[in-house]
């Protein structure tokens, strides 16, 4: 299957569409992107809606388009939503990322009782959200 994310106007995915791969082959046999287009448009019935091929594998434009996902044509990258708004995008992975960095590490005893961090928008930082259970108390 070959899938393209219908595009509004302002580059959002709002819908994902699949069809066969066969349907996209030139004459030569080769998978042409345009001819997957154009049997998307006529699907439609919208000779001009904007679709862009996208890829489970991730073999193309960084990610698989998801509704709600951005395409930076600029990039020719699928971005997801943005997480918080004072997070930027990695243009190395395009992956959004805190301004402070990656929340820190954790112990394995931190992780085992279900602790994590959660991200602080007002105050641009990471808070631990610690689980542990309270001790129990002794009984007489």
């Amino acid at each position: 299957m070959a899938h393209f994310a219908l595009l509004d106007d302002n580059n959002v995915v709002v819908n994902v569409l699949y069809i066969e791969n066969s349907i996209m082959m030139d004459g030569e046999g080769n998978e042409s992107e345009a001819m997957g287009i154009a049997q998307c448009r006529e699907g439609l019935n919208d000779p001009n809606a904007r679709l862009v091929k996208t890829s489970y594998s991730a073999s193309i434009r960084h990610t698989y388009a998801g509704i709600g996902y951005t395409y930076d044509e600029e990039n020719d990258v699928f971005l997801a939503p943005k997480p918080w708004p004072s997070w930027v995008v990695n243009t190395t992975n395009w992956e959004w990322e805190a301004p402070v960095g990656v929340e820190p590490e954790m112990t394995e005893e931190q992780t085992s009782v279900g602790s994590f961090y959660e991200w602080d928008e007002e105050n641009r930082t990471w808070v631990f959200v610690d689980m542990t259970p309270p001790p129990e108390e002794e009984t007489e």
